[in-house]
């Protein structure tokens, strides 16, 4: 078993020591400063990562093999500085609510009770910027049992309306595959639970650390912030120090137990008997075998190619590591159109462009799920580094599958079918499939047009409200969830340290509500212009780099050029 305080023999542990100790010198007065202040460090940290957004984008591209000047570098665009700069403008109007009210402010107009009597809140759209770069879109956010709409705001605020916050020291043991999800983590851990925070980088994409560092630049100055690098023999050194309160990680299941329980037979021991090697509080978002339920409709044949593509982009954006991308698609065995849209599909895979695959181990954890499903299909090009993408279509659903118990981390996507006696009846079916077959409850998605929503309003949002993930999207990617921000992000409540799953706590939540339970997006069937996130956009990168403009200051004579770039994709 690893000391409590691990004794300092390499350089880079004396350096850790030294950060330590300062942020646990400033930790306290972090707590106590007031909101004026940290707005003030918020608006420099959204000026940082404007300012720096040009130079990380580009680093990203370089180490990604992705061309600086082409469509691939707006996932880039979107998923780094865009997502984080959106979250602190939208963080520092909760906080100047707070400044001025002493609480956050919701109109009443956009809280009520849904299903179940949970309490649900209108959290998108929030302006008619919101309304006019995102037609159509709907967000809510639903609480968790015992919120009522009358005493919402006594469960908003974080550690502002807390009754006795206690000071902290949190280590970040940052994401490898997107941007934004490492600054935003520490961003949580600063202004939601007042604690400040030590980042330690992940060494996949270690090389945002300058970027992050200039961002941050005032928080580090004045003793809030540290930002690190190494491998794992620093992150078990952080974890493990005394001087670290609390810990939290976007990553795996495996790396978080490995954490929490070690490793071996001791590890198994630990969990059975409920004695965690790590003794501190740990917060997690460790991704999941992600749904998407496609419900039986007449679709036309432009209806089946948009959503092919839909369905591609949550299959292949960033190369498939993304902890929301889509993992199984769910459909009526007896679906007339289900073969084709399937073959929609597999065009649109074998005309992406190559693109290499950059997170390490992604081409044996390929090997290992095509090695253990006959049928699968690799549909696309392999040059460059590429890896073809694994399309693994009619599983069984009665079967044990590695696609349904095991993330892939990987472009590896599987289909299967389930029974029904019509689309009602099978709707619940495949909900229950999800709720109990499938691991993880991040996030799960939810394909049906508008014919069919009218006919069965009733049963989809039972299916809703039913589904227990963390985020369910309905006709677009639920990893809108994530970038809106003002949608918290995380596992759906209930796991332990012991069945991890998807995770434990939520991150983005920028009305800062102390009991979310799961994150609503609905969107248009379809959607026009093409959105700047599907891979097939042509023009993402000019989309990308105009809306983290725009969040830099929004006005009104900025939409007509992202609106203008967005029709050419």
């Amino acid at each position: 078993m690893l000391p409590t305080r691990p004794t300092p023999t390499q350089p880079w542990a004396l350096e850790l020591e030294h950060d330590i100790a300062g942020l646990s010198r400033n930790k306290e007065r972090w707590l106590r400063l007031p909101i004026a202040d940290k707005i003030h460090y918020a608006r420099s940290l959204l000026a940082g990562i404007v300012r720096t957004a040009p130079g990380q984008v580009q680093a990203a591209c370089e180490a990604k093999g992705v061309p600086f000047d082409s469509p691939l570098a707006g996932e880039d665009w979107i998923g780094g500085p865009y997502i984080v700069a959106r979250s602190l403008r939208l963080l520092i109007k909760s906080l100047e609510d707070l400044r001025e009210d002493g609480h956050i402010r919701m109109d009443p107009s956009r809280v009520r009770r849904g299903l179940d009597g949970r309490t649900v809140v209108d959290v998108f759209p929030l302006s008619i910027y919101d309304r006019l770069l995102y037609p159509g879109f709907e967000a809510q956010v639903w609480m968790q049992p015992g919120v009522t709409p009358e005493d919402l705001s006594e469960n908003m605020g974080g550690v502002y309306t807390a009754t006795d916050p206690k000071p902290g020291v949190a280590l970040v043991l940052g994401a490898g595959n997107v941007a934004s999800i490492a600054p935003l983590d520490v961003v949580h851990k600063l202004f939601f639970e007042g604690h400040v925070a030590i980042l330690k980088l992940n060494p996949v994409n270690d090389y945002l650390g300058p970027f992050f560092e200039d961002a941050f630049t005032e928080m580090i100055r004045d003793g809030f912030v540290r930002i690190v690098t190494g491998a794992a023999d620093v992150g078990s050194f952080l974890c493990r120090h005394a001087g670290i309160d609390e810990v939290h990680i976007t990553g795996s299941s495996r790396t978080h137990d490995l954490i929490v329980w070690g490793s071996g037979e001791d590890a198994a021991k630990r969990k059975a008997a409920g004695t965690p090697l790590l003794t501190k509080p740990i917060t997690s978002e460790l991704g999941n075998v992600s749904p998407m339920i496609v419900l039986p409709g007449d679709w036309s044949r432009s209806e089946l190619r948009f959503q092919a593509e839909n369905l591609v982009t949550q299959m292949t954006q960033n190369c498939g590591f993304n902890c929301n991308a889509t993992k199984v698609i769910v459909t009526h065995e007896s679906w007339s159109q289900r073969r084709a849209l399937l073959d929609e599909i597999r065009d649109l895979l074998r005309r992406l462009p190559a693109r290499p695959a950059y997170y390490p181990g992604a081409a044996d954890r390929q090997a290992r799920f095509v090695a253990a499903h006959a049928g699968a299909e690799l549909l696309g090009d392999t040059g460059g580094g590429a890896l073809a993408t694994a399309l693994i279509a009619g599983l069984d659903p009665s079967d044990d599958h590695l696609a349904f118990r095991e993330e892939s981390f990987c472009a590896v996507t599987c289909e299967t079918g389930l029974p029904g006696t019509d689309a009602a009846d099978f709707l619940r079916t495949a909900v229950a499939f999800c709720n109990d077959r499938l691991y993880g409850t991040l996030n799960a998605g939810l394909v049906v047009d508008p014919r069919s929503r009218r006919k069965l309003r009733a049963e989809v949002d039972r299916a809703i409200a039913d589904l227990r993930y963390g985020a369910v999207g309905v006709n677009q990617w639920p990893a809108m969830a994530f970038a809106f921000a003002s949608t918290p992000w995380g596992a759906f409540p209930g796991h332990t340290l012991e069945d991890i799953q998807s995770g434990i706590g939520t991150v983005h939540n920028t009305f800062l509500f102390n009991h979310p339970e799961k994150s609503v997006v609905e969107g248009p069937f379809r959607v026009f212009p093409k959105p700047p996130w599907f891979v097939s956009h042509k023009n993402a990168h000019a989309v990308g780099r105009r809306l983290v403009a725009f969040e830099a200051d929004p006005s009104a004579s900025k939409l007509p050029g992202i609106i203008l770039a967005a029709m050419r994709g």
